[in-house]
């Protein structure tokens, strides 16, 4: 049953909806609205059975719970999952009955774009629900794409890992393994060669990676050699459950920080982090720059500036989860998530 599923976490509604005409097959979890509507982006992906799609919305929508929470949002936690089906392009009438079910809702769940999704999608899905986030843009305002904001994010939450766990105030020569080159993982990846880090890439899109490297003077590798990469930092910006028994036993670096969600496989794997000595950022810390810029622009809370400033307070506050962790012994995971869980009131 739905109860007993080991990542269920007292969701306040798991929904399912099947629409033949269009294709549509989605779930939307709602975990809290205990700071206000359950926000959280949609995610078009392929799933190797219906068991794996569900584990991946509930877990989705507590981190955005947490993420919110940790953020200072008005907001809760959820996400929506379509599941891709075939090879070809998504459909207005599958993204239009898409945006049907979240309407029909009636504001409990706000969408924005995610994995498979873009702001033109977002468009698509606003014809028929004004429960949406992440549309197009002009100069100045906050909303549209929120990968930048997520990439700027993860790089000032790096910058607070480096100097924790490195005493460096800079990137200069510190070499970052990035797995992942995405909108997000590229943004990093940008930024970092900028500030002069030494970087190593990898991208299920090799060709893709190839370019990237080429651009940024970097070396890039076949996906599953990144995580033996020897460096400072490695830093995941792909799919999540990253982080198991195995990758860490293989991780020759000092930091974990990256976009991925849910990056920690099993409740396990935080101390294995922990014991092998190596600083892990929790994901839904360092990857709210996005959701932060979401919703502003839904809630038309403030501009590109002031978005911008609350991305930069990732850094202090990753800051204080790593002193924090480091006075009580508790794993970096573990303390910002009995933070978190206080904020939604559990």
């Amino acid at each position: 049953m739905l109860f007993d599923a080991p990542d269920f976490d007292a969701h306040e509604g798991v929904h399912f909806f099947d629409d033949p005409a269009s294709g549509l097959k989605a779930v939307i979890a709602v975990h809290s609205t205990h700071r206000g509507p359950a926000a959280g982006g949609c995610r078009w992906w392929t799933y190797a059975n219906d068991v794996a799609a569900l584990t991946d919305a509930l877990r989705l929508s507590r981190g955005m719970s947490y993420k919110n929470a940790l953020a200072g949002l008005a907001a809760g936690g959820g996400k929506g999952i379509i599941l891709k089906t075939g090879t070809g392009p998504k459909s207005d009438a599958l993204l239009e009955a898409f945006g049907g079910a979240i309407n029909a809702l009636g504001g409990r769940y706000v969408t924005a774009e995610d994995v498979g999704m873009s702001d033109a999608d977002m468009t698509v899905i606003a014809r028929r629900t004004r429960f949406v986030s992440g549309l197009p843009v002009g100069g100045g305002a906050a909303g549209g794409n929120p990968g930048p904001s997520t990439a700027q994010g993860v790089f000032v939450g790096m910058r607070a890992a480096v100097r924790h766990k490195l005493g460096r105030s800079d990137f200069a020569g510190v070499h970052v393994a990035i797995q992942g080159l995405g909108s997000v993982g590229g943004g990093v990846a940008e930024r970092l060669a900028a500030a002069g880090a030494k970087l190593t890439v990898a991208d299920i899109d090799e060709a893709r990676a190839a370019r990237m490297a080429a651009a940024l003077g970097a070396t890039h590798v076949a996906v599953d050699e990144i995580t033996r990469v020897s460096a400072d930092v490695f830093s995941p910006n792909a799919l999540g459950a990253i982080l198991d028994a195995d990758t860490i036993a293989n991780l020759d670096v000092a930091v974990v920080a990256g976009a991925a969600n849910n990056q920690l496989a099993t409740p396990a794997d935080g101390p294995r982090v922990q014991a092998r000595g190596i600083l892990y950022a929790p994901d839904y810390v360092i990857n709210a720059g996005g959701i932060i810029n979401v919703v502003a622009e839904y809630l038309g809370d403030g501009d590109a500036a002031s978005v911008a400033a609350r991305v930069a307070e990732i850094e202090p506050r990753l800051a204080a989860i790593f002193a924090e962790a480091d006075a009580s012994g508790r794993t970096t995971d573990t303390v910002a998530d009995a933070m978190a869980r206080n904020a939604i009131g559990r």
